[in-house]
């Protein structure tokens, strides 16, 4: 029998028809099922990574071991009720831990076997200070290097650029507090400040770890800084570790060691 066009057209539409019942009657033939399977899986994974580094400002994959997931930045459910601790909670741990108030400059200079200085490091940075000198009690400085070093490490585990904080206000010796009443009427004249235990830190404010001759980091948003702080911070105040109160004006974490 001749082949014409007309037959192989015909014969051709057949065999396709029949191909196309027995893939919708039996898609494994094909491997139909497990193609798509796989790119439904792949849709659905990027799309959840894509929606979690959107809502946790998070690095590229190379700033964690290759395979790990980020964690997510949870913060806390209220700054104020996880932070309350008043002027008068932390006084008490002040007066504990402390030192003798120190008068002036010249007292805190020869009061160095009770106090360590603590000028900006690897994990903190101390702000230039006005209205206080940059000493501590022992205790209180390893709070500060603890605080500092976990939030490097909460940081990196989120994929996030190491950023510091910073530290704004340490010793204040009665001088400095007389100084400061008169321009701040929320200063107290008892204040914490005095006995070496205290240290403020801000929260609106952070400083980024890059190298000076290398490209200029990721941009991260203060807010996502203050998040992954304030886990921080609650679970050193959990631990025992310390008073904290979250000052709204001065924008700052003011904090006493236990």
């Amino acid at each position: 029998m001749k082949l014409t066009k007309k037959r192989y057209l015909l014969g051709f539409t057949v065999v396709v028809v029949l191909l196309a019942a027995v893939r919708a009657a039996f898609p494994g033939v094909a491997g139909y099922s497990g193609a798509s399977s796989s790119s439904e899986a792949g849709s659905s994974s990027e799309a959840s990574i894509s929606s979690e580094a959107r809502d946790t400002s998070y690095a590229s994959p190379g700033r964690i071991a290759r395979g790990d997931k980020p964690h997510r930045i949870y913060s806390v459910p209220s700054f104020k009720a996880c932070f309350p601790d008043t002027q008068a909670v932390q006084l008490q741990a002040a007066m504990k831990w402390g030192v003798k108030r120190v008068q002036n400059r010249e007292d805190a200079e020869k009061r160095k076997s009770e106090l360590v200085y603590v000028g900006s490091n690897p994990y903190y940075h101390v702000d230039k200070l006005y209205s206080s000198i940059p000493y501590l009690v022992p205790r209180a400085a390893v709070l500060l290097q603890d605080v500092g070093q976990a939030f490097f490490d909460s940081l990196y585990v989120k994929g996030i650029p190491l950023h510091r904080p910073i530290v704004t206000s340490v010793l204040r010796s009665q001088a400095d507090v007389a100084k400061l009443r008169r321009h701040n009427g929320n200063a107290t004249e008892n204040s914490c400040h005095l006995y070496g235990t205290t240290f403020d830190i801000c929260y609106n404010r952070y400083e980024t770890v890059e190298d000076p001759d290398g490209p200029a980091r990721r941009a991260v948003r203060n807010d996502s800084l203050k998040y992954v702080l304030c886990e921080v911070l609650r679970d050193m105040r959990e631990q025992g570790r310390c008073y904290i109160k979250y000052e709204v004006k001065q924008g700052c974490f003011h904090m006493t060691v236990r």
